[in-house]
């Protein structure tokens, strides 16, 4: 996942493409706060034909269906079902399968499966594909994810920031971690990083966090992506994917998030997922209010979360 800069020089959220970076899943996108009738028209009408292939697809998915047979049990053609799914759900039936198999596999890992048991048990034909799916869908390969971070090598350091120290956890694939405290809480925010990934190996290395708060802070420092490498299970996932899609100076509510992240009625789970996020400021989970409008539930403090709303309005 790659993302743009943050304050005076920020632009469309952007992640790198699949063909570019087989770690990373491609999208630029902004989450819509008012809906287009004639949009909503057409997905009401869409209803009955895309809840039969959910119901199918729900029940089938260790089958890997391809897309004529959902196309066939939602009664469409396999050109207009991908168009009309598409455009319901804002995801491919095969990412959906895809989303389905990698929440399953990931249980089994985390229960005690072997990666061979998580693979066959989901209707995979091997270890190898299983790989493919844990990469697109959380940056991770399966034994990274049954071990805890086992075989994970981290560097982690301290650098200034607008906004007090800053913690920044990098993995080989990008950032993992970006926290802030006050002086003297380094230690702390850093074991609150740390501790989500129990097994791994941490490096410090103060430069290399300097030039990353350069390249996040710094308006000056140009327009290339900064590649993100998030490991999480697939709903925070989307839920730091539809934080990514909050505009500069805009807020929403946890209600908000929840709808963008697929599951309208999850406002209590979408809320813990935007409080786990591990990305402060790129990832800006200081977006998101109560549906009343009132700063709540910021990691790194109120305080914090107004004067990062307070930056962006002064300089956007």
């Amino acid at each position: 996942m790659r993302v743009g800069h943050a304050g005076r020089s920020w632009r469309k959220n952007q992640v790198a493409a699949p063909e570019r970076d087989r770690h990373c899943a491609f999208m630029t996108t902004d989450l819509p706060l008012n809906a287009d009738p004639d949009s909503l028209q057409t997905r009401a009408a869409d209803y009955e034909r895309v809840t039969a292939a959910l119901d199918y697809l729900s029940e089938h998915w260790r089958d890997q269906p391809d897309l004529a047979a959902a196309a066939r049990a939602a009664g469409l053609s396999p050109h207009h079902f991908q168009r009309v799914f598409t455009r319901w759900t804002g995801a491919s039936p095969k990412k959906l399968v895809q989303a389905l198999t990698h929440a399953s596999a990931r249980k089994l890992l985390v229960d005690g499966a072997s990666v061979l048991d998580a693979a066959l048990e989901t209707g995979l034909s091997g270890p190898s594909r299983l790989h493919d799916i844990f990469i697109a869908e959380e940056a991770a390969t399966p034994g990274e994810v049954k071990s805890g971070g086992s075989g994970l090598d981290f560097s982690y350091g301290f650098a200034p920031s607008p906004f007090g120290s800053a913690v920044f956890l990098i993995a080989p694939r990008g950032l993992s971690g970006l926290a802030f405290c006050n002086r003297g809480e380094e230690d702390e925010a850093f074991d609150d990083l740390a501790r989500r990934f129990p097994m791994a190996r941490f490096v410090r290395d103060d430069a290399r966090a300097r030039d990353w708060a350069g390249r996040v802070f710094d308006a000056q420092a140009g327009e290339a992506p900064l590649p993100l490498a998030l490991y999480g299970a697939p709903f925070r996932r989307q839920v730091w994917r539809a934080l990514l899609a909050i505009p500069p100076a805009r807020t929403v509510s946890y209600g908000d998030i929840a709808r963008a992240a697929g599951r309208d009625k999850a406002a209590r789970a979408a809320g813990a997922a935007v409080g786990a996020n591990p990305i402060s400021w790129l990832i800006p989970c200081h977006r998101v209010l109560a549906a009343d409008g009132r700063l709540t539930g910021y990691h790194w403090g109120l305080d914090r979360k107004r004067a990062m709303l307070a930056y962006e309005a002064a300089t956007g």
